[in-house]
């Protein structure tokens, strides 16, 4: 088990370089060569960030407080992940994927790494930053850079969840398409589920 956790972490190394300079090449390795191993790893970042959040939320030190924040936290995004794997696994195979489960689950996991990033920059921000910010140049400059950040990390989200769905299901893009047109609605209801329950304001997905 060390062995493999080992292993594991290796690849993991390998592939989290991998996924900024070259996705596609990489992608189309993690789901035919992966192992479910390299899950843990991506959830032990993901625990790093729900821990810093709780304590960004929690005012006070209170420790009850922390560890709840930190559960709800973590089984959100446990059950999100979940769900959102099940669901384009299941519409899927009716637009006639021919991938396999456990591809899938590696790709949307690795596709979880720039959602992490930009909630962690956020959350530190939050910190380092606090609201409000002013309308001064060094303002709007930070503003402007903040975005930027932003929209370039929504992109390479986009380009892994793209990804994703090219070979864990091996799907073309026009079946791509079809699926995202059938689930984004039903993703975009869970969100607005999750947010009216105060879990999360901006979705973990």
């Amino acid at each position: 088990m060390v062995q493999k956790l080992f292993d594991s972490g290796v690849v993991f190394g390998r592939n989290m370089v991998g996924i900024i300079t070259r996705p596609y090449e990489t992608y189309r390795r993690i789901v035919a060569q992966g192992t479910l191993w390299e899950l843990a790893y991506i959830g032990f970042l993901l625990v790093l960030y729900f821990a810093t959040a709780a304590i960004v939320k929690t005012s006070l030190f209170r420790p009850f407080l922390l560890t709840r924040q930190f559960i709800l936290l973590g089984t959100a995004a446990g059950v999100t992940f979940l769900f959102t794997v099940s669901l384009f696994w299941q519409v899927g195979r009716l637009f006639g994927a021919k991938g396999n489960l456990q591809g899938l689950l590696l790709g949307w996991g690795y596709s979880l790494v720039p959602t992490a990033v930009w909630f962690w920059m956020t959350s530190l921000l939050y910190v380092i930053v606090p609201p409000p910010r002013t309308t001064s140049a060094l303002g709007i400059v930070f503003s402007i850079v903040f975005l930027l950040t932003s929209a370039t990390l929504f992109f390479w989200k986009i380009i892994l969840s793209y990804l994703t769905l090219r070979f864990g299901l091996r799907l073309d893009m026009l079946r791509i398409v079809a699926v995202s047109v059938v689930v984004l609605p039903i993703l975009a209801a869970y969100s607005f589920g999750m947010y009216r329950l105060g879990i999360f304001r901006i979705p973990f997905i």
